[in-house]
């Protein structure tokens, strides 16, 4: 027999990814009661209990958000009056007025939306945006200092502001009023602004809790027009930047921002802002079919498009009315996805802040030339793609970094510290969270600014708090800021050691072993015979999704791997099959970035989400997979099989024996032949061993058919046996 472990073999294991699977319970007849209630399908009906969904009245909020009756935000935001008072005055006063920005898509979208709007209004306003290279994050002292010179008596920050003390109490010194807008966690001392508009300091129960810093400058901003008596031609705009803003920040889409958002999704492809024409053309968006979602197109609803204190500019349905506008290039009227803005117009508009000139992007979106918005938009395509070799490249350099200085040790620590020199830090933050799918753990990544200063991201999994964390640290940090799943920090490079040891230690108090592999919470289970266009366009109804709102996600087991190929860079492209009824099945797949697990074994259990793919003029249903395990009979196999225990079988008229055996901490399966020959398997390996001893056992690839044949004989025969015992 193979007497050494398999572990023990000096070549790397290709192994599936390491996930836990959550599979919400299924209440077929809960679903079935509430889906006749609510006059909706039953696995609509099951997705809506999974996201916490129980009544038909929360059901028909959720899918009629034009239904939910507003609040003046007045009433919710405590000093929203007094920054409408501070603002008229600005105005009526021409005094300069002045944003301090953010350099990510949430922060520009913001800075975009209120100074087309202050300008509308009739505004004295110009902006400021801190350098990523040599700032950082927030308003400074620099800025502030920079804003006095030029005469600027009212400073209003977006996206940003809420944790900066120092230059906001240096600007009340110098006579300057501060606005305050921003969406950030609270930290323990509030800056001394003259005012602060944040969600995290309005109850909980608002609908206005969840806003991104765009949301709560198009708050601001619609307030405004509205007491001005001036919201004609201001709405549409602006409900535009704060769709883009929305998503792309990855804001939870619930409350005001589903509403919303579903408005701007449709709006967009006819949006008169050449800016986002611009985009829309630069990223090879296609608008989409008509959602069947109720009430979305109309206008009538509570609030309607602004939703800010009942005063609305009429929206047409877009599932009728063409754009008369000159400007617009997009004649397709339909509605986009979140998608659209998550994957093709968000990354373009965060890749300027993150390496290069954020004037760019405020430029684009406050243009009314389209040809200058074309230029714009053709810049943010052009430092995407440099954005996203940086990333590749990145990302590369700290797995091969992890894998040989700490893949032993995450278990033990329970978050990952990596910092290197030579890293751009505008995309730390991207390697980051797909070091987090990697890995599973929390990350925070660094990088040098010069020998004695390191500046960083962090980005986190459900049962972390990185803005807590943070916290928890802040003796050892200069700046830092974030909420619970993502955040920035900078530090001494002295005390990088103290940090990992701090960190280290607020991981182990919060974090148990079993969080530690990336968390995959899976709808239902669907058989491929079952996955069609009918199918698809019953989860319109939930859209938009996004955070808090997810994509649905289906598992479907026992699906053989028919063809698979590398694709782009590391994507994996297959097809898979599933045999139902002696009738087979098939469906095309697509797995980004999972390149590293290559091939795929021929039989997997597979999670995803349904995508549509357009060739041709052509529609199709395809799956976006985002886990993978072995088929579950197979993992049970490993998992309670007796250990030692064995059989005999045929297989193409031979004689074989199999049986599970201990091998270091792991079962393995052995088979063996007449001639005293074995294969060998470890669960979750693709790499097997083939020979007579360990010595001279040569590496096979289990995914061959003629190995992964005698696999699923000898698994049938040990079926067999299990039963009998």
């Amino acid at each position: 027999m193979l007497d050494r472990p398999v572990a023990e073999l000096s070549k790397p294991r290709r192994r599936l990814p390491d996930q836990r699977w959550q599979i919400y319970p299924q209440k077929p007849e809960f679903a079935q009661n509430l889906a006749v209630l609510a006059n909706i399908s039953p696995i609509v009906s099951q997705l809506l209990i999974n996201r916490g969904m129980e009544t038909p009245e929360q059901v028909q909020a959720f899918l009629n958000p034009e239904s939910l009756v507003l609040p003046s935000p007045l009433e919710d935001f405590p000093d929203l009056a007094i920054s409408l008072e501070l603002l008229q005055n600005a105005i009526a006063s021409q005094t300069k007025i002045a944003i301090c920005g953010d350099y990510d898509a949430d922060g520009m979208t913001s800075t975009a939306l209120l100074l087309r709007s202050l300008r509308t209004l009739g505004a004295q306003v110009d902006y400021a945006i801190p350098s990523r290279m040599h700032e950082g994050y927030g308003i400074n002292k620099r800025i502030v200092e920079e804003f006095h010179s030029e005469g600027v008596g009212l400073v209003l920050t977006v996206d940003n502001g809420i944790s900066a003390f120092e230059p906001v109490a240096r600007a009340r010194e110098l006579g300057l009023a501060v606005i305050i807008t921003d969406h950030h966690d609270i930290p323990q001392k509030l800056p001394p602004a003259n005012a602060i508009l944040n969600p995290k300091l309005i109850a909980e129960s608002s609908p206005y809790r969840g806003v991104a810093g765009v949301g709560v400058a198009y708050i601001l901003a619609v307030s405004l027009a509205q007491q001005l008596g001036e919201t004609k031609g201001l709405i549409q705009p602006m409900l535009a930047l704060f769709t883009l803003g929305t998503i792309a920040d990855l804001a939870p889409l619930t409350g005001v921002n589903r509403r919303w958002v579903k408005r701007g999704l449709q709006h967009l492809p006819k949006s008169n802002l050449p800016g986002i024409q611009a985009l829309i053309q630069v990223g090879g968006v296609q608008a989409r079919g008509d959602e069947k979602a109720g009430g979305a197109g109309g206008a009538g609803g509570a609030g309607g498009a602004g939703g800010v204190g009942g005063v609305e500019e009429k929206i047409p349905n877009t599932s009728t009315s063409l754009s008369t506008s000159p400007k617009s290039k997009i004649q397709n009227p339909k509605s986009l996805k979140p998608e659209d803005i998550g994957f093709r117009l968000g990354p373009r508009i965060n890749a300027i802040g993150r390496i290069g000139n954020p004037q760019t992007v405020i430029e684009l979106l406050t243009t009314d030339d389209m040809g200058v918005a074309l230029e714009r938009a053709m810049q943010c395509e052009q430092v995407n793609a440099s954005r996203q070799e940086m990333c590749q490249q990145i990302e590369q350099e700290a797995i091969a970094y992890v894998e040989t200085e700490f893949v032993g040790s995450l278990q033990q620590d329970r978050v990952l510290i990596v910092v290197q020199p030579n890293w751009h830090h505008g995309v730390i933050g991207i390697v980051a969270s797909r070091l987090v799918e990697r890995y599973g753990v929390p990350v925070f990544i660094g990088t040098y600014e010069d020998e004695e200063h390191i500046r960083g991201s962090a980005r986190s999994i459900p049962e972390f708090h990185v803005f807590e964390a943070l916290e928890y640290c802040h003796d050892l940090l200069g700046k830092f800021g974030g909420h619970k799943a993502a955040g920035g920090f900078s530090l001494p490079a002295e005390n990088l050691q103290a940090l990992r040891s701090r960190l280290i230690k607020f991981a182990n108090q919060c974090l148990e072993p079993q969080h530690l592999k990336p968390l995959l919470k899976i709808d239902a289970e669907v058989n491929l015979n079952h996955l069609n266009q009918q199918l698809y366009q019953q989860l319109n109804a939930l859209h938009p999704c996004g955070m808090d709102n997810p994509d649905p996600v289906f598992w479907t087991p026992n699906v053989q791997v028919v063809e698979q190929k590398i694709v782009g860079k590391g994507h994996i492209k297959l097809t898979i099959a599933q045999t139902i009824d002696n009738q087979e099945y098939k469906i095309k797949a697509i797995a980004w970035r999972w390149g590293d697990y290559f091939r795929l074994p021929p039989r997997v259990d597979v999670a995803y989400k349904l995508r549509e793919n357009y060739f041709n003029g052509n529609t199709s249903i395809e799956l976006e997979l985002i886990g993978v395990r072995l088929p579950i009979k197979l993992q049970q196999f490993f998992a309670s099989s007796p250990i030692q225990s064995s059989t005999t079988f045929e297989y193409n008229q031979r004689q074989y024996t199999c049986g599970f055996y201990k091998n270091g901490i792991e079962a393995e399966l052995r088979i063996k032949n007449s001639e005293g020959k074995v294969l060998a398997m470890q669960p979750g390996h693709i790499i097997g061993l083939l020979g007579t001893n360990r010595q001279n056992a040569k590496e096979v690839d289990l995914s061959q058919p003629q190995y992964d044949n005698i696999i699923q004989a000898a698994l049938q025969a040990l079926s067999v046996l299990s039963a009998e015992l």
